[in-house]
């Protein structure tokens, strides 16, 4: 397992129990908002007359917590809607103002695998005050993440193994272990989840999503998308473009990408990473990487390697030891936000004393799972369930060697890693996804597409590349570390996407903040 498979969910660091002791926080004023104006005539009917049955269903909100959730049903197979169906969980924080509501806007956190319920859960933390107060912010946990016919594929113990195998293979015996856990991974998604496996590819969320939308009585989709969510955006615009309506793709995985380039980008991008994040150690003084960048990058490389032969205590009945594929989980874990990288320090100088317990602690997080073993949710799944059908990959370990020796050429330290990410997308036991694409949703209202220039997950570049896509899009750029930009704390950036969203003002295409 890699990080290569995975375009993090943006999981905000406020616990739900804050959310809802905020809930009747009370709110700034500002400008009327100005509700969207819908050019095309209004989309709520469904597109094929098998699927009215699906777009005409009410949603029955009942109380959770203080919010509202209900059922979406879906079917399984859009091409035959009547060989069975799935139910959706949805979560909705009503706006504070009902009287000037604009609408849902739903949201996306990544993943795949990323709660949408959840995510919405966040809602004060995750969009500004301004958009708290006239839209009513929607989640959904998408077709096999989560609460939605959640995919099983491995037992706890058996997803330690495929996550601490050793993901930088020397020899052949260590690529086939590689490829026996790949299998694995494989086969038990493929056992546990017969039926629904075809069908989890990123089209099929999209069209789930337009379901959301007709049933929420909305014309068009107000949409926030971050990480993988700008993939699942995308999606949605190149099926349904007169139906976008104010659209945000924050940390974009451009819908073209294949595996191999997905792979290199992101080697590149925890790369670029890993060096500001020295580079701020050094900065600091007395950096315990060494005195210069190179320095530093050079005894991340060596402790790693180090850590392939001779594995540090980690303080985990269930995984006594940290090896490489552990301390590279934590350190990429600490990489999506610079707010960690205190805390990255001090695991590193831990394991310098001997001690992987802080590392660990960090690869638990990257993973959702418990100290002792137990995962909390199924991202780890589902993500090579919606991955592999969306950007399959070779069955030939000489291609991913080859990987190997490419990545490594602009990515020392990540791009062995990263190169073996996609081996189960290679033995996938099932086919049928769209292959990688461009989208250029002609026709729809204007597409916010945002970037940062030091994103490890989600390289800057793939910004650019979807906003030359999209035949009607701009782009806003933030300066700076760390994974999506969106209430990362850049007013600039913060008050281009409220203003967009609540008065309908699209920000200057290459604006810079």
């Amino acid at each position: 397992m890699s990080l290569r498979s995975r375009t993090r969910a943006v999981v905000v660091a406020v616990a739900v129990a804050t959310v809802l002791s905020s809930a009747g926080a009370c709110t700034t004023s500002g400008p009327d908002p100005v509700a969207p104006t819908v050019v095309a005539p209004p989309a709520t009917a469904a597109p094929d007359a098998a699927l009215s049955t699906f777009y005409d269903q009410q949603l029955t909100w009942q109380a959770c917590a203080t919010f509202e959730c209900a059922d979406l049903r879906v079917p399984i197979d859009y091409a035959k809607p009547a060989d069975g169906q799935i139910d959706l969980k949805v979560l909705r924080v009503k706006a504070r103002d009902q009287g000037k509501r604009l609408g849902s806007l739903v949201v996306n956190p990544g993943g795949p695998g990323g709660s949408g319920v959840d995510y919405a859960a966040n809602a004060d933390a995750i969009v500004g005050d301004s958009v708290r107060r006239y839209y009513d912010v929607v989640g959904f946990d998408p077709r096999g993440v989560g609460r939605s016919a959640p995919v099983d594929c491995l037992s706890d113990r058996q997803l330690d193994a495929f996550l601490g195998t050793d993901p930088t293979p020397d020899n052949r015996a260590e690529e086939q272990q590689l490829l026996v856990e790949a299998k694995d991974m494989a086969a038990g998604c493929e056992q546990k989840n017969a039926k629904l496996l075809p069908h989890l590819s990123t089209e099929d969320a999209a069209k789930d999503m337009d379901v959301l939308r007709a049933a929420l009585g909305d014309p068009q989709l107000n949409y926030l998308g971050k990480s993988y969510g700008t993939f699942l955006g995308s999606t949605y615009a190149g099926l349904f473009p007169q139906r976008v309506g104010r659209f945000v793709l924050d940390g974009v995985v451009p819908p073209d990408l294949t595996s191999a380039e997905l792979g290199l980008g992101q080697a590149q991008g925890f790369e670029l990473a890993t060096r500001s994040y020295v580079q701020s150690c050094v900065d600091g003084g007395d950096c315990i990487l060494g005195g210069s960048v190179d320095e530093g990058m050079q005894w991340i490389r060596t402790f790693l390697k180090g850590l392939d032969a001779k594995p540090l205590p980690s303080g985990d009945s269930a995984v006594p030891e940290l090896n490489e594929a552990w301390a590279s989980l934590g350190l990429g874990q600490a990489l999506y936000d610079e707010g960690s990288w205190g805390i990255l320090t001090d695991a590193l100088t831990e394991a310098k004393a001997g001690s992987g317990v802080g590392l660990m602690r960090l690869a638990d997080q990257y993973a959702d799972r418990d100290p002792g073993g137990k995962y909390t949710g199924n991202l780890l799944e589902v993500i090579y369930a919606v991955n592999c059908l969306d950007r399959p990959d070779s069955p030939d370990l000489s291609a991913y060697e080859q990987y190997a020796k490419d990545f490594s050429k602009t990515a020392p330290t990540w791009g062995p890693f990263l190169a073996w990410g996609a081996l189960p997308c290679g033995v996938w036991p099932v086919k049928g996804g769209t292959p990688p694409h461009t989208i250029s949703a002609e026709g729809s209202n204007t597409i916010v597409v945002v970037g940062t220039t030091r994103d490890p997950a989600t390289i800057y570049e793939w910004s650019k590349r979807l906003r030359d896509q999209l035949s009607n899009a701009v782009l806003v750029s933030r300066d700076g570390d760390g994974h999506t930009a969106y209430r990362r704390g850049n007013a600039c950036v913060d008050s281009a996407i409220d203003s967009y969203y609540v008065q309908g003002t699209t920000p200057k295409d290459g604006l810079q903040c």
